[in-house]
């Protein structure tokens, strides 16, 4: 089954405008509601068995249920009955809205490093979603939302064919309100077979990414309108906050930095697709990007936005394209001899050239490991990899790659190589 979001702009009318603000603050009233019920749940079982805090205690009789969200859901029906402001918005989104909140619930107490859920005011909660559509909800320039009617759209692009809408999402942003279908495709799509081209892609830092036959730099989309941006701060914080002159100064900042992104993304997409356009199979290095976004280039990685790159819009133009995309592993990539295959030894971050000492080959430090990566794509899928060698080993400049050669050369024991022609597990 395959899933994708298509986003197109809403041209809304002034009583439509009004439906989706209404619609918002009364989704957001539910989650910050719901929010508050658990958590005067969990405060009620800190305190102890014998005493009470002298200041304040939530009284919660010692068998209430936990408030998750099938509680909650059936709770929200009993209150449509005395709020009648409830019955104005679809049902579904609002079981969409404590679904959200579970989610936010589950993820903090399961996964690491996730912050406790919080109470979101209206510039924290900007969408609702209607997961159950009607039908022939989609036409040229147009779209039917349930309760809503019939909305304009910017039909930027055509729908796909043979794909199914599921859910829509309305969105608010600093440019207006934009509708995010979500089309999936029942049928199975056979996975992308290996071909003949290919290259491997180096994160690095002096460029963006870098293929074993050019550095491709980024744009910088942010760091290139600090200057800009410092102005616009600059004249918010002469501002009274709330007044009106000091929405307008947020919103030219809301709309400065949507402005970025959409560059950003756009220029990530049409990369993707040029890369596309040379090879048949793109390899990638294995890496924890959000490890990047905190270390000493933090700044740089999260400007230039390669952790999105590599994890998410280069598999999807990939698939798209029918090109094959697999991640090898990132380690001794700038430590081995693309030309040769020995180990170099541990370089600096300010060294940026790769000098082999055996062969003497020289050239960037990126496009060499970019090389590698490649080889260990062709590795893992089975292909043969051939190196040079200055010094000749049997045939005179070339030299195969060995079984010798895999510990130090693969990173991994548990690939797939073929040698000669001769498959080895």
């Amino acid at each position: 089954m395959i899933t994708f979001t298509y986003c197109y702009k809403i041209k809304p009318t002034k009583q439509q405008i009004r439906q989706f603000e209404q619609y918002l603050d009364i989704c957001r009233g539910v989650y910050n509601y719901a929010h508050a019920e658990r958590k005067a749940w969990l405060e009620s079982k800190k305190s102890l068995a014998d005493r009470c805090s002298i200041k304040s205690e939530y009284i919660i009789p010692a068998d209430t249920p936990f408030p998750n969200y099938n509680n909650q859901a059936k709770a929200l029906t009993e209150a449509k009955k005395n709020l009648p402001h409830l019955k104005v918005v679809n049902a579904q989104c609002l079981q969409q809205v404590l679904k959200r909140l579970d989610k936010a619930w589950t993820n903090f107490f399961k996964l690491p490093g996730r912050g406790f859920p919080r109470f979101r005011n209206q510039n924290r909660f900007r969408s609702f979603v209607f997961p159950q559509l009607l039908k022939d909800c989609l036409k040229k320039g147009k779209v039917k939302l349930p309760s809503i009617g019939w909305i304009r759209i910017r039909h930027s692009r055509e729908y796909p064919v043979g794909f199914v809408p599921k859910q829509f999402q309305i969105v608010r942003k600093a440019s207006g309100y934009y509708l995010m279908i979500v089309f999936r495709f029942i049928e199975s799509v056979p996975d992308a077979v290996p071909g003949k081209v290919s290259i491997g892609l180096d994160a690095g830092i002096e460029s963006f990414v870098a293929t074993p036959t050019e550095l491709i730099k980024s744009p910088k989309f942010l760091r290139g309108k600090l200057r800009k941006l410092k102005l616009l701060q600059r004249q918010l914080k002469k501002k009274i906050k709330g007044s009106n002159n000091w929405l307008k100064s947020v919103t030219k900042i809301a709309r400065f930095y949507e402005k970025i992104a959409n560059t950003r993304k756009d220029w990530l997409f049409k990369l993707a697709h040029y890369l596309c356009d040379q090879t048949d199979n793109i390899f990638v290095e294995d890496i924890n990007f959000k490890s990047w976004s905190k270390g000493l280039f933090c700044k740089q990685s999260l400007d230039s936005g390669i952790g999105g790159f590599i994890n998410d819009i280069l598999p999807f133009i990939c698939w798209k394209r029918g090109k094959y995309y697999l991640k090898v592993d990132k380690d001794y990539t700038s430590q081995i001899c693309s030309n040769c295959g020995q180990h170099t030894g541990k370089k600096p971050l300010s060294q940026r050239l790769h000098v082999c000492p055996e062969c003497h080959h020289t050239e960037s430090r990126d496009t060499n490991a970019a090389k590698i990566i490649r080889d260990r794509g062709r590795v893992a899928v089975g292909q043969t990899v051939i190196f040079q060698n200055a010094c000749g080993d049997g045939l005179s400049g070339v030299r195969q790659l060995t079984l010798f050669d895999l510990d130090k050369y693969l990173g991994s024991k548990n690939l797939p190589v073929k040698i000669n022609d001769e498959a080895i597990a």
